[in-house]
Formats: structure tokens, C-alpha cells, sequence
């Protein structure tokens, strides 16, 4: 029972972080920006939370979970912020949607640990690649707790878990029940109706692309407080990859993106607990830790064909089109 309860607890925490970023790239995606710039989005997002963090512990008295809390703030802007140079590459300069997100992910790489190395220098004396951050308090529900496999779900939880889920129920609701999101969503069907309509294609596009920057940055500050317990370059371990699978599979869905993240996350879990349980060194751990990748090429041989995705997305608009 232990192994399955840790098996829940810590695939939520996996998965839950790793669906808010899935639901940036949906919201890019479903204007007609292809997205492959999660990766760099959470990335760059979780540099600028942790400098915060950092700079804030050493020169203020908060407390350490309050500044977790604004940090996380920081990120959502840090990553809004980085996503600008997507946005600016795609829709002003009409640049390979593609290409575009390759390059912003190897760029965030390279210009996080530099700076991470030269900040470091700057506040300890010597260069590091790396901001200790230490790890979230949780929290267990009284009751329900108790409640066998169940329980598990309100067990340990991450504080961000919740913040996370109320943010992706407004993020639903802002993509299928209102105006920006019905404009959103027909910029990545016809964005030729949209204009016509007196829509602005551009802005709307820009708009999406700020938003997956600023929910993958979450994502990634949620990782660097709870897997990680600190910023370094290991915070690209391939998650924004992992999310976009998530949103393939989820069908461009937030809800079915929620529960394929999930099970990416019971997936990686049920690996990782596997591995303790036979007793295994470190390095039989990081091969479980391949599971939700081997997952997600055995899923595409199957599910693949029966994607549907945004009928623009990728596509350079012109208005000349018709």
C-alpha cells in the first residue's frame, strides 16, 4: 500500500507542474504558433524566480515559503518575458515556427548558465551553475487522508499543486467560455475569418505565446522547488518536450492534456518507487526515470493518426490568403 500511496504522491507532483506547462502550449498552439519552445520558456522562467529567490534570502527577512510564493510570481513574468523573443521571431518576423523553438530552447540553456555562473560569482565569491533553493513544505488533509489509495491524492501535497489546479480551471474557462478564447482558438483554425471579423490575428497570436511563456516559467519554478530543490542547467531535463507530448496526446485539450500528464507523472513515480523497492543503485534509477519517454514513442505508434491538430497552427499568416 506504501508503494502505491508514494506512487500517487509523487506522480502528482511530477504531473501537475508538468500539465501547467502542457496548457501554455495548448494556448500557443490553438492560435497557430507551433510551440517547441516550452523547454526554454520553463527554463529561463525558473532562472529568473530563483535569482529572485536568492536575492531575497540574503537581503530581506521573509520567510522562506513566502518568497517561494512570489518567486513562482517572478517565473510566470520571467518566462512571459523570454516568450517575447518567440513571439517576435514568428509573427513579426515570419521566421519557421520550428526552427524558431529549437533555437530558443538552446539559447536559454547557454544564457542561464552563464548568468547563473556570473550572479553566483558576484553574491558567493565563486562561479556556480547552480542556486540552492532548498524544497516546498507540504501539507496532508486531516480525514480523508486516511481514506486507502484515495487518500493518497491528499497526502504530502505541494501547496503549488492547488494554486496550479484553481490556475488551469480560469485557464479553461478563459480558452472555452469566453471571447478571447473563441477568438484565441479561431486564430488557429481561420485567422482569415478572425480578421475579417475585425480581429487582430497578431496580437491575439502574440497574446497566446506570452501566456504559454508565463505558465511554462510556473512550471518550471515548481520543479526547481520540489524534483530539483535548486536552479542549474539539469532544470532542462527534457519536461518541456514531455508537456508537449502531454497536449499531442491530450488532443489540444486541457482536460485530456490533465490526465495524460498524470499518468506521465504516476508512470515516472511507479518507476522510480519500482526502483526502490528492488533495492537498485542510482544509476538503474535514472534508466526508470526513461519511462514516460518510452511511453510517449509507444503512444505515438498508436494515437498519432487520431490527432487533430489546429488546422493554421505552424502556418505564417497572410492576409493576402483566402
Amino acid at each position: 500500500m506504501n508503494y502505491i500511496n508514494n506512487m500517487i504522491i509523487d506522480g502528482l507532483a511530477f504531473g501537475i507542474p508538468l500539465f501547467i506547462m502542457a496548457v501554455g502550449a495548448i494556448y500557443s498552439e490553438k492560435s497557430g504558433i507551433t510551440n517547441l519552445a516550452v523547454e526554454g520558456f520553463q527554463g529561463f522562467g525558473a532562472f529568473c524566480g530563483a535569482v529572485f529567490a536568492t536575492l531575497m534570502s540574503i537581503n530581506s527577512g521573509l520567510n522562506d515559503q513566502v518568497i517561494l510564493y512570489l518567486a513562482i510570481v517572478v517565473a510566470f513574468f520571467g518566462g512571459a518575458l523570454y516568450s517575447i523573443l518567440h513571439a517576435m521571431l514568428c509573427i513579426k518576423f515570419r521566421a519557421d515556427q520550428t526552427i524558431s523553438g529549437v533555437v530558443i530552447n538552446i539559447l536559454a540553456v547557454a544564457l542561464t548558465t552563464f548568468l547563473t555562473s556570473q550572479i553566483s560569482g558576484v553574491l558567493y565569491g565563486t562561479a556556480s551553475n547552480k542556486f540552492m533553493l532548498g524544497v516546498s513544505n507540504r501539507f496532508t488533509v486531516p480525514v480523508i487522508s486516511k481514506i486507502p489509495v484515495i487518500g493518497a491524492i491528499f497526502t504530502s501535497v505541494y501547496p503549488f499543486e492547488v494554486l496550479i489546479l484553481i490556475l488551469a480551471v480560469y485557464m479553461w474557462y478563459l480558452m472555452y467560455k469566453s471571447k478571447f478564447g473563441m477568438r484565441l482558438r479561431a486564430c488557429g483554425e481561420n485567422p482569415q475569418a478572425v480578421d475579417a471579423a475585425g480581429g487582430d490575428v497578431a496580437k491575439t497570436r502574440f497574446i497566446a505565446v506570452l501566456i504559454s511563456g508565463g505558465l511554462s516559467g510556473i512550471g518550471g519554478m515548481c520543479f526547481a522547488y520540489s524534483i530539483l530543490s535548486m536552479f542549474s542547467p539539469s532544470i532542462y531535463l527534457g519536461y518541456g518536450y514531455l508537456a508537449i507530448a502531454a497536449m499531442i496526446f491530450g488532443n489540444w485539450d486541457i482536460t485530456s492534456t490533465f490526465f495524460v500528464c498524470v499518468f506521465f507523472g504516476l508512470a515516472r513515480a511507479g518507476g522510480n518507487q519500482l526502483c526502490l523497492k528492488a533495492g537498485l543503485s542510482s544509476l538503474y534509477t535514472d534508466l526508470f526515470m526513461m519511462i514516460p519517454y518510452i511511453l510517449t514513442l509507444i503512444l505515438l505508434m498508436f494515437f498519432s493518426k487520431r490527432n487533430h491538430p489546429p488546422k493554421a497552427a505552424g502556418e505564417v499568416y497572410d492576409k493576402g490568403k483566402r
